[in-house]
């Protein structure tokens, strides 16, 4: 009895201990207003003036204001070969449908958050996602449906875009509340497809797959290992690791310099 109880402790704290420490630590402003947040470029795409090659990209950044504290946003760019900006395609709490695709800067800060790239795919393999997402799009069961918690939500529409693209060869931060969300379904593939994930509404589950490693959601909040990453996963922090565990595919390679 003793050692359960205090098995029970260690997960309360490792629970409680990720959203305090990037609370306090996090670089997370609570209290900022979206209108003067930064949306600065962060340099992570490719320029589309300078790059004819079809591209794909999955980004994620801390959510806006408290929510940072416990979720990152996740939104997918495409741009096809030739076209001279990228669409970007993501849910939002305030848009009507709540799934919008609209041109725009893929690797702006998140209003006020970074973001982060995890996979980038360039020429043909970027070209038939960009055919398989574009036909999709459509499909998706949540369109009109927002809910921060437990889904669906930003991230919930992104996983269900890689389970749908296997070309997306994604695995999403723990730290993507929401991620987990299967509406009326208990079981279904990891969005790699490359193992099982089990789940009540989003709120209680596991999952472990070749690309998602193991991870144990507890309201939401994700306790696991990152193989990839060769590191582990906690709440509201996400992968601590040794390595990057995003990927990048194809040919990105700008136009040569003219050089008369």
């Amino acid at each position: 009895m003793r050692k359960l109880s205090l098995g029970l402790l260690l997960l309360m704290l490792l629970l409680i201990g990720g959203p305090l420490y990037m609370w306090q630590f996090g670089g997370i402003d609570t209290r900022g207003d979206w209108r003067s947040a930064d949306r600065t470029i962060a340099g992570l795409a490719p320029v589309p003036s300078e790059t004819p090659a079809a591209v794909v990209q999955v980004y994620s950044a801390r959510a806006f204001n408290w929510r940072g504290i416990f979720a990152v946003h996740a939104w997918v760019a495409t741009k096809p070969e030739n076209a001279d900006s990228y669409t970007l395609h993501q849910v939002t709490g305030w848009g009507r449908p709540a799934l919008a695709s609209r041109a725009g800067t893929p690797d702006r800060a998140w209003f006020g958050s970074q973001p982060t790239l995890h996979a980038t795919l360039c020429g043909s393999e970027a070209e038939s996602a960009i055919a398989r997402i574009e036909a999709l799009l459509p499909e998706y069961p949540y369109r009109e449906h927002y809910r921060a918690w437990p889904g669906p939500n930003s991230n919930t529409f992104v996983a269900w875009l890689i389970r749908e693209v296997p070309e997306l060869d994604v695995a999403l931060p723990s730290s993507a509340i929401g991620k987990d969300y299967l509406g009326g379904s208990v079981l279904a593939a990891t969005p790699s497809g490359t193992g099982v994930q089990l789940s009540l509404a989003g709120v209680l589950g596991a999952a472990a797959g070749l690309r998602e490693g193991l991870e144990l959601n507890i309201g939401g909040l994700v306790l696991g290992i990152d193989p990839a990453a060769l590191g582990v996963k906690l709440p509201g922090v996400g992968t601590l690791g040794l390595r990057d565990g995003g990927r990048s595919r194809g040919d990105c390679a700008p136009l040569p310099a003219d050089r008369s």
